[in-house]
């Protein structure tokens, strides 16, 4: 878990969180994780019931 230290501004009536930049990488690198890890399962999910190919197989085809 990513400890955030946010400062607050407020503008124009709204209310903004600004963080240290070194924060806001890393919380963009966890959020790109998240969505890899969705696609990943979804993925998943999708070819739960495709065939497979065996590592063995996949080597005597290409003559490795």
């Amino acid at each position: 878990m990513i400890k955030l230290h946010p400062n607050y501004i407020k503008k124009n009536g709204k209310e903004y969180a600004v963080l240290p930049f070194e924060e806001f990488v890393q919380l963009q690198e966890e959020l790109e994780n998240y969505y890899d890890l969705v696609s990943l399962r979804n993925a998943t999910t999708k070819e739960k019931n495709s065939p497979t190919v065996s590592f063995e197989d996949v080597k005597k085809q290409f003559g490795i």
